[in-house]
C-alpha cells in the first residue's frame, strides 16, 4: 500500500500548473494512479486528485460509496481520469455539501457550493483509452470537485456562504442525512462510452 501524506490548503504544489499525460507507457503513471487509490481509501474520501499528494499531473481518481462522511445509496467503482475536460454542463444547478481532504488533516470541513447538476466529462483511462462521461448526483459533483482542484481552486472558494461552513462533527449531526443532500447525491444519469 502506497498511501501518501495530503497537501493542505496553503500549499503551492495545490496551486501549481499540472502537466498532461503524454506517456501513457511511463512506469510513474502506475505509481501516481496506485497512490491516488491508496490514499482516497486510507483517507475515507470519494475521490482525490494528484496535486493533494505532491504530483503535478492532469489526474484523479474518484469512487463514491459510503464513508465516514457520506451515507451513499449509490456505490461506484474506482475510476480513473487522466487530462480530463468537461465538455457539457447543464444549466440547471444544485447545492450539495462538501468536503476535502486538503481542508483539514484530522477534521474536516464541509459548506454548501452550487454546480452543475449534470456534467458530460472527455478523458483518459490509465491506458490512455479515450472515454466519455455523463453523470449526475455525487459522481458528476465529485468530478467537479476534482477538475477544479486541478486548475488550483479549492471548494471554499466556492462557498456562497461562509458563515454555514461547518466542522464534520456538525455536518454528520445535521446535513449528512437531511432530505435535500441526498435529492442532491443521488444519481440518476450514468453514461459511459469510449471514444477511440
Amino acid at each position: 500500500m502506497a498511501v501518501r501524506k495530503t497537501i493542505q490548503i496553503g500549499d503551492p504544489r495545490l496551486k501549481a500548473k499540472n502537466k498532461k499525460i503524454v506517456n501513457f507507457g511511463d512506469p510513474r503513471l502506475k505509481k501516481v494512479i496506485k497512490d491516488l487509490i491508496d490514499t482516497m481509501k486510507r483517507r475515507t474520501l470519494i475521490g482525490m486528485v494528484a496535486p493533494q499528494i505532491g504530483y503535478n499531473f492532469k489526474i484523479f481518481v474518484t469512487q463514491p460509496r459510503k464513508t465516514k462522511f457520506r451515507k451513499l445509496p449509490f456505490k461506484d467503482k474506482i475510476r480513473v481520469y487522466i487530462n480530463p475536460e468537461i465538455i457539457k454542463s447543464s444549466k440547471e444547478k444544485v447545492i450539495i455539501w462538501e468536503g476535502c481532504g486538503c481542508v483539514g488533516i484530522k477534521d474536516m470541513f464541509f459548506g454548501p457550493v452550487k454546480r452543475p447538476k449534470e456534467v458530460t466529462l472527455e478523458a483518459c483511462d490509465e491506458k490512455g483509452k479515450r472515454f466519455q462521461l455523463r453523470c449526475n448526483g455525487i459522481l458528476g459533483r465529485v468530478i467537479q470537485h476534482e477538475l477544479d482542484h486541478l486548475r488550483g481552486i479549492e471548494f471554499i472558494e466556492k462557498v456562497d456562504d461562509y458563515k454555514k461552513l461547518m466542522h464534520e462533527m456538525h455536518y454528520t449531526k445535521t446535513i449528512r442525512n437531511s432530505k435535500e443532500q441526498n435529492e442532491a447525491t443521488r444519481v440518476t444519469v450514468l453514461e459511459y462510452k469510449r471514444i477511440n
